[in-house]
């Protein structure tokens, strides 16, 4: 099969290119809930190393009479503000200077090469370091201590966002808004020491290389006889335990026989050792290719929906785009993302997301749980895949990455049913949005990728510090 899932035209445009619509069912959420899992997960989730943060505080000496005020104790306010990031943020390692002028902060950009980026904490005025640092090439958040650094926050603020420098101005009196901003630079550390397991049959060099360029992210590919391998020496007896676990904890069974779970069973022993293996922090694989093919013989819906579960991350189709998504997602919000081919429906102000991968720990690996059943794979009839029925009432944040494009597109909306229809995939979560506005804004292939949570502002200052172009394809233009 042609790595045509690549594409901005992924391959279920061309399957469901037509077909009538039918009648939906919503599914009530009142299913019987069960605990975690007996079995101990094989799901792989590795350690991060802390991310590495220059805070730059920019003043000029306190005999100047300018804003703050003359004579102002800067040395007191930034021991104070340096003690509430170190508490608020342990997971950064920060290291303190001063920039009293331009030529200071030039110094300090040079001695600055291995970090993840700088604060640029404006306590005072007009020294020319925020200009300095902004353009540095380093991800900056730079920070208004309101009534002391404002007239040159605005102004850095104002040529950062007309030439797209990576900079994320926060201009508030929470104080929880700085963090918010700082704990990016955790995702950002999070991503370069990630490794993306691609299971696939072709080349995809042009892509490891664009990610790695981007995020620092390593993609590792493996193909379908080394899977084969691992598939091969799986132990039968512990893929009937998680078979027979998931058919206990689903609300009911219907396509799939024992046997065929157990197949299911023993794919996520193989992919999730050959992740150990790799050090992987997420798997992506070519699945319908590999089963249209008969290069496998079992979907690994099941593995991507243990491992989503767990805290780890598994993504369909061998997309690097979504599993990239998903993965940075994933370290900004602690929980899974859910991948799928969206369906918008203008009458209801519905768009639909479908798929037949999905997780039912929508709130992270420590959430609650929603009920599933277990089906086959819908376009085909065949294998073992899941129908999640997850909550409604609750926000959503939905996006797409175009990694070689450096693009982004996002939409917010709210969760109002799980419908059921015997056409297209498995799992249809519905949510209100501005359906009409999606659907003449909609770019950048079919995939979307769905977390639970209202996390637009801190998506669009990734974004920002990434320098992603992005279209907010729910608002009017």
């Amino acid at each position: 099969m042609s790595p045509c899932n690549r594409c901005f035209l992924t391959r279920r445009q061309f399957l469901h290119a037509t077909g009538a619509v039918a009648a939906w069912t919503l599914f009530p959420l009142d299913a019987p809930v069960f605990a975690s899992a007996p079995l101990t997960s094989r799901s792989p989730v590795f350690s991060k190393s802390k991310a590495r943060v220059t805070v730059v505080f920019s003043h000029v000496p306190p005999e100047y009479p300018t804003w703050p005020t003359v004579g102002y104790d800067y040395e007191g306010r930034k021991r104070e503000i340096t003690a509430k990031l170190q508490e608020a943020c342990s997971d950064i390692r920060f290291a303190v200077r001063t920039a009293w002028t331009a030529q200071q902060a030039e110094a300090i950009a040079k001695e600055s090469e291995n970090i993840d980026g700088f604060v640029c904490y404006n306590i005072g005025i007009w020294t020319g370091a925020p200009n300095v640092l902004a353009r540095s090439g380093k991800p900056m958040v730079m920070v208004d201590d309101l009534f002391a650094g404002s007239g040159e926050t605005l102004v850095i603020a104002g040529v950062a966002n007309r030439e797209k420098l990576p900079v994320v101005t926060v201009s508030s009196s929470r104080f929880e808004d700085v963090v918010d901003a700082v704990r990016l630079f955790s995702v950002i550390r999070a991503m370069k020491e990630s490794v993306i397991l691609d299971v696939v049959d072709y080349d995809v060099s042009g892509w490891a290389g664009g990610i790695k360029s981007l995020f620092g992210t390593e993609v590792v590919r493996m193909g379908s006889e080394e899977l084969a391998s691992y598939y091969a020496k799986a132990d039968e007896a512990e893929a009937t335990r998680w078979a027979d676990m998931w058919m206990k904890q689903a609300k009911k069974v219907v396509e799939p026989s024992r046997e065929e779970i157990i197949k299911s069973g023993k794919m996520y022993l193989a992919l999730t050792q050959a992740a150990t293996d790799k050090r992987a922090d997420a798997v992506t694989m070519d699945c319908l290719g590999m089963f249209y093919s008969g290069r496998v013989t079992a979907y690994p819906c099941l593995t991507f929906f243990q491992l989503n579960n767990d805290g780890s991350t598994g993504v369909c189709e061998g997309d690097l785009n979504s599993t990239c998504t998903q993965l940075m997602m994933r370290y900004l919000t602690g929980r899974p993302g859910y991948v799928s081919d969206p369906v918008i429906d203008t009458a209801r102000g519905w768009i639909i997301y479908a798929h037949c991968v999905a997780t039912n720990r929508v709130y992270g690996p420590k959430g609650k749980v929603n009920p599933y059943i277990i089906r086959s794979h819908a376009e085909d009839q065949r294998g073992a895949s899941v129908q999640s029925l997850m909550p409604v009432g609750e926000p959503v944040t939905t996006l797409a990455i175009d990694v070689m494009g450096k693009r982004m597109v996002i939409h917010t909306g709210k969760t109002v049913a799980n419908l059921d229809d015997p056409k297209a995939c498995r799992t249809k979560l519905a949510a209100q949005t501005n359906a009409e506005n999606i659907l003449n804004e909609w770019d950048m292939g079919w995939h979307r990728v769905t977390v639970y949570g209202d996390w637009r502002k801190q998506v669009l200052q990734l974004a920002r510090l990434y320098g992603l172009t992005v279209n907010e394809e729910d608002k009017p233009g």
